[in-house]
Parts: structure tokens; sequence; C-alpha cells
């Protein structure tokens, strides 16, 4: 919830009595007493969608993100602060993510002198989809603006990848955030800036305090006891939103990084009630729908991303768990 405590106030500036609009989106407003409280995805796009009608703000995400920072991360945040240089921080928060965020990874790539720091959201049937991408760019653009110290600079936000962005939609505020270029409709949401900010210290940086800071986080991912059917199943979700599906969908790679014989690997996955195959198909359909429905990537492209061979692989994949052809269950879907 640390993300969505700022909102009370928020709708408040914008004329509006909170705790009404709250509660007529269904979401308990005893929820917002505890920043370590958590609210389903679907909950929270459906409450930022409520709430961005009722107050005629369409870019009410981008508001309330600007409004948070590292302090919405918590454990992680504080993690993050006293990391010993840019890159170590933003990897330590995308390692432990699913901590503190089930619904969604952050992401970081390094392409030539670029780095970019995105999100992509992988829970299906979540409404309101750009209300989240814009609230969390502006918390990621927020946090690298901590960490990055008083010079560093975005070289381009790339706007959510939904697919009905009005063409005569209002920039202005995004501008004045972001004060760099624009991307709209980009693939991925994601905030670009230098790739070598990545090995600049952190003023903050304490080596001491990050070492208590991550045997605490370390405690509490112990205390979840992840079977290895959730851990191959979150890995293989990685490795395909991130884009890179050669680099872990096979079942002796995915063996390799738990370090197992992959027959060892398929009996211990048996013992949980799972196979690899079947948590492969599982996660690419997932991961399929979400960016049919909040992408406008075309078939070849999604196939790539998710591993087949061609088009006609993926459609024919698609079909056998859906029951219908890509473009059609992309017709029927709400957008944004």
């Amino acid at each position: 919830m640390a993300a969505l405590l700022p909102l009370p106030g928020l709708l408040r500036e914008l004329g509006q009595d909170p705790d009404r609009l709250i509660g007529e989106a269904g979401v308990d407003l005893a929820l917002f007493q505890d920043p370590e409280n958590t609210i389903p995805f679907v909950a929270m796009g459906r409450l930022l969608t409520h709430c961005a009608a009722a107050t005629r703000c369409p870019h009410l995400g981008l508001e309330l993100g600007r409004r948070s920072g590292l302090e919405a991360l918590g454990l992680l945040g504080k993690l993050a602060a006293v990391a010993p240089d840019l890159g170590s921080a933003l990897r330590a928060i995308i390692l432990y993510s699913h901590l503190h965020d089930r619904g969604a990874v952050p992401l970081l790539w390094e392409r030539a002198d670029q780095a970019r720091l995105g999100y992509v959201i992988h829970w299906p049937d979540v409404p309101g989809t750009h209300q989240i991408y814009d609230g969390v760019l502006a918390i990621l653009f927020n946090i690298l603006k901590t960490l990055g110290g008083p010079d560093w600079k975005a070289t381009e936000v790339a706007l959510h990848p939904v697919p009905n962005w009005a063409p005569d939609r209002d920039l202005a505020p995004y501008r004045a955030l972001f004060r760099t270029r624009l991307r709209v409709g980009s693939q991925r949401a994601a905030v670009a800036f230098p790739a070598t900010c990545l090995t600049r210290p952190l003023a903050g940086a304490d080596a001491v305090a990050y070492v208590r800071i991550l045997r605490e986080i370390e405690a509490l991912e112990s205390l979840r006891s992840l079977g290895l059917r959730e851990r191959v199943r979150r890995v293989l979700r990685r490795v395909l939103i991130a884009g890179d599906p050669a680099s872990g969908t096979s079942l002796e790679q995915m063996a390799a990084l738990f370090g197992l014989h992959p027959r060892t690997l398929n009996r211990r996955l048996q013992a949980e009630g799972a196979s690899f195959r079947a948590l492969l198909e599982q996660t690419r359909y997932r991961i399929a729908c979400q960016l049919l429905r909040d992408t406008l990537l075309p078939a070849q492209e999604l196939a790539v991303a998710l591993g087949y061979a061609d088009a006609t692989a993926f459609s024919r994949a698609f079909r056998r768990w859906s029951g219908t052809s890509p473009t059609r269950w992309r017709a029927t879907q709400p957008k944004g």
C-alpha cells in the first residue's frame, strides 16, 4: 500500500471526498493505515480507474506516483539507499522485488551507452494498467533522481504500452515532470539514462548497513519457504518478460540455473505436481495475454519474445490455450 498512501490527499486536492471514492471502488479504508498492508493488483487498478474517472484527471496515476520515491519500496528502498553504487542499488531492487510486488517486475536493460529501468505488469486482467504504469514511471524517475544525485538526468521516458493512447492526449503533465524526450506507445514503460551512471557511487553508501539490511531481506525470503515450482515459475516469468527466451526456457538451461541435473529438476517438480513443460506453457500464455492486451506488438514479435519459431507456431499454441486466435482474443479485451 505504500505507493497508494498519498491518494487520499491527492483526491482532496482535486476537490473530492477520498473516503467516498475509495469506498465506492470497494477498497477498505483501513488499508491506508499501514504502508506494509497489501492490496490485490486488480483492486488497485480498479481503484485508480474509478478515481481517475471521478476526478476527470486522466493522468491521476502520474500525479500519485510523483508523490512517492524510495519510501514506497519499504525495506528495499532502505537497501538501495545504502548500496555502493547506482547499478548495485537497482539490481538489488530487481532481485528482491517479489517481496514487495507480485503482480509485476522491474527490469534493467543495458544497450550500448544507454540503460533503461522499466516495469512490466504480468498479472492478467488488471484494469487501469495505464494508470499503474504512469504511477510506477514517476516513482522510478524519483528513485533515480534521488540515488543518481543532483546532476542525474533522464535521456528519454518511454510511456506505458497501452494501445488506445489518444493522439490528442495532453502530454504537458508528463513533460513537466520528466523534462526529457517522451516516447509514446513504447513496447515497455521505462526511464532511460546514460549507462555510465550505473557505476556512480552513491552518496549514502554504507557497507555495514547494506549487509545488515540484506540479511533482514534474506530472512524475510526464508520465511516464505517457496517450493521449487514457484521459484521456477518466477524465473521463467522474468526471462520471458525481459524478451530473452534463449537465456533460460529450456529444461537444461533452467536446471543449470538451479545447479541441478535436468532429470533431477523434473523429478522434483513432479513431486510438487508440476512439470517444466507445463510451467513454461502456463507462463507463456499468461504473458501472451498481457502483451496482447497492453501493447500493439504484432504476432511475429510476440512469437519471438515468447520463444516460438514464428507467428504460426505462436498462434497455434495460443488457440490451444484459449480456444481462439490471438487477433480475436485481443479484439475482445478492454483497453487501458
